[in-house]
């Protein structure tokens, strides 16, 4: 595994997006979930290469689309990518004491948490993350645009963050956003 305290934000993208092409042409998973790598993390710990924010939902699994295998990635995933304290706290942890240079912020197409702060009315707990993806996206109809809102959105709570703010500062940390394709597999960095 490659030592990641020293790569830069922008060698983090390039490697994602290289990730993601393999991922586009496989047919299985590429990364190394091998035994050596299980162990190797065990005694020695995580050194994830990027911080990815993104959906719970079951057709996006960012370790399959950028090809990364067991202590590349640090992910953290709700329904719809919302952001609140536990995960700035997370987000501030993987930057602070892992650190990884690049957070990115991966919304989704055909994203049902959208879709239900669109066109629904959830109740109980549910409506926490609706709610917020409403602040998000406003009075847009138009799915993709208001999935990139929510991105854009997220990546504004985390940037106004204090502690992540002077870590952009101080050490090069950067915050981006990006949409994945479902239906294709494709990344698109906004």
């Amino acid at each position: 595994m490659q030592e990641t305290l020293q790569i830069t934000a922008r060698d983090a993208v390039n490697r994602l997006l290289a990730g993601n092409q393999k991922y586009m042409d496989a047919k299985c998973g590429i990364g190394d979930i091998s035994r050596e790598i299980r162990r190797q993390t065990s005694l020695h710990g995580q050194s994830p290469y990027a911080i990815i924010v993104t959906c719970s939902d079951s057709r996006v699994i960012p370790e399959n689309i950028f090809s990364a295998g067991i202590g590349e990635l640090f992910v953290i995933r709700l329904a719809g990518n919302v952001i609140d304290d536990h995960q700035l706290g997370s987000i501030e942890y993987a930057a602070g004491h892992l650190g990884c240079r690049l957070i990115l912020v991966m919304g989704h197409t055909h994203c049902g948490a959208v879709d239900a702060a669109m066109n629904g009315n959830p109740q109980n707990y549910i409506k926490f993350i609706t709610d917020e993806i409403r602040l998000a996206i406003g009075d847009e109809m138009d799915a993709a645009k208001a999935c990139e809102r929510n991105v854009a959105h997220s990546i504004r709570i985390i940037e106004d963050s204090l502690e992540i703010h002077h870590m952009e500062e101080d050490s090069g940390l950067r915050v981006m956003g990006a949409i994945y394709d479902i239906e294709s597999g494709e990344v698109r960095l906004l």
